[in-house]
């Protein structure tokens, strides 16, 4: 899918986070451990890292664009919810971590990337000029930059 350069970062992210959220999807008891590990590595800064871009810059940009309280919008950010309590409770130091916990995060992951991919960058992209998505681009990789200082 063709993707406007000012989102083609966040595309990337997606990507990650695809392969991660496999990973949990066909977790076993054998492979648990590991996807789990995966998912560990993958979360505290590019998966965590990737929402706050989202929640910080781009969507307040799309704001001066389309409508704030578009369905998609609600929908993304319920997820967001949803994807930081699950990854909350796979992260847990607790055993208690089930396989289906793991399932459970992956196929919410996943689906959630598909609906960004999906709907949401298509709506973005066609409500905002090229000139303001060139600014979302700009902001993006400066906040790429203090998210990776901190």
């Amino acid at each position: 899918m063709k993707r406007d350069a000012a989102l083609v970062s966040l595309s990337r992210g997606h990507h990650q986070a695809l392969v991660v959220a496999q990973k949990l999807r066909r977790a076993d008891h054998g492979s648990a451990r590991e996807a789990r590990a995966a998912f560990a590595a993958f979360w505290p800064v590019s998966g965590r890292g990737h929402f706050r871009l989202e929640e910080e810059v781009l969507l307040p940009a799309f704001a001066g664009h389309g409508d704030p309280h578009h369905p998609l919008i609600a929908r993304v950010l319920c997820d967001h919810v949803e994807i930081r309590h699950r990854a909350e409770v796979v992260l847990d130091d607790d055993a208690s971590t089930t396989v289906d916990d793991l399932h459970e995060l992956g196929g919410l992951l996943a689906d959630h990337v598909r609906v960004e991919e999906r709907e949401l960058f298509p709506l973005i992209e066609q409500a905002m000029p090229a000139g303001d998505l060139a600014v979302v681009a700009s902001a993006l990789e400066q906040a790429e930059g203090l998210l990776a200082d901190n």
